[in-house]
């Protein structure tokens, strides 16, 4: 028997890789349900992997056309669960997985700290899916909390902490909105012999002035990260774990609804989250000075134990 595990590439994708090691109810071998990107490519290597077609946020016309796919996958005798972490592409792998009678369950993204996100909501109105919050304050009802990606991490202040930035990683993730104010910010401020790799996504490096690239191998830029005297990522999780997994506490910088970055402010929550947790130092785009950098390059960030396990029981 085997478990589909369903997740949008990018933040989704690299919470249910790192959530998956302590699912309790369900059994692999596991099979991975995701969109064709370098960063899947890279994280699942060596995995059992279905690429599907892409489903993006609020998308509803591909998620409909996606229930075809979605069919024949949960139809596999072998199949007996369904786990996803969102976003979108959710909604018609657990629809066609509880109509066939499967254990379904959804885990909402740490991102949500306020309530279930749109793909949350659907999924609740249908008997017998599992739902998972990882934030305790809004747990209740069918919402159970299941612990946060961010309990493995704790950050401690480095002994003999340098003062160079010779390396810098910037991460902006792939959402749809640019992000150039944080590029502009970091030109003013980076030391200018510094080495930096930009991952820009949807920001142009021409409009911005750097040699940026779009995406990159998700093994290519976790390297790069622990390789870095320091990492700058927008308030997006994937990014914030890619830099915790490798020790790194980065610099947060949340994009803001009211200069169009994102389409609401929930990065800002993300960016508190972590600031309260003591995992990362956190800056207004606008806002961003060397000494954050430097702050957050003598800081390393460490596995914390074994987390509890996390129960997918509808």
């Amino acid at each position: 028997m085997s478990t589909l595990l369903v997740a949008s590439t990018g933040g989704h994708l690299k919470e249910l890789h790192h959530l998956h090691r302590r699912l309790a109810g369900v059994e692999g071998p596991y099979r991975w349900v995701t969109f064709d990107t370098p960063q899947s490519r890279s994280l699942l290597a060596g995995e059992e992997v279905e690429f599907v077609r892409f489903v993006g946020d609020r998308d509803a016309l591909n998620a409909v056309r996606s229930l075809g796919e979605a069919r024949r996958l949960t139809s596999d005798p072998a199949v007996e669960a369904v786990i996803s972490t969102g976003a979108s592409v959710a909604v018609p792998y657990i629809v066609m997985g509880r109509a066939r009678g499967l254990r379904c369950c959804y885990v909402e993204s740490a991102a949500r700290l306020d309530g279930p996100s749109l793909s949350g909501r659907l999924l609740s109105r249908i008997p017998g899916v599992g739902l998972v919050t990882q934030c305790r304050g809004w747990a209740g009802g069918r919402w159970r909390y299941g612990g946060s990606v961010f309990d493995s991490f704790e950050c401690a202040e480095l002994e003999a902490a340098g003062e160079r930035l010779d390396k810098i990683v910037v991460a902006l993730g792939t959402t749809a909105e640019a992000f150039p104010r944080i590029v502009r910010r970091l030109k003013q401020i980076v030391p200018p012999e510094a080495e930096v790799l930009w991952q820009t996504g949807n920001t142009d490096p021409a409009e911005v002035g750097v040699p940026g690239h779009y995406m990159l191998p998700e093994r290519e830029l976790s390297e790069a990260m622990r390789e870095a005297d320091a990492v700058v990522c927008h308030a997006g999780v994937g990014n914030a774990l890619a830099a915790l997994e490798v020790g790194k506490c980065p610099v947060i910088v949340p994009r803001r609804l009211a200069h169009a970055e994102l389409v609401d402010d929930h990065q800002v929550q993300i960016a508190r989250e972590l600031g309260d947790r003591g995992l990362a130092v956190v800056a207004e785009a606008d806002e961003v000075t060397r000494e954050d950098l430097l702050q957050a390059s003598q800081r390393r960030v460490s596995a914390s134990g074994a987390p509890a396990a996390l129960a997918v029981a509808a």
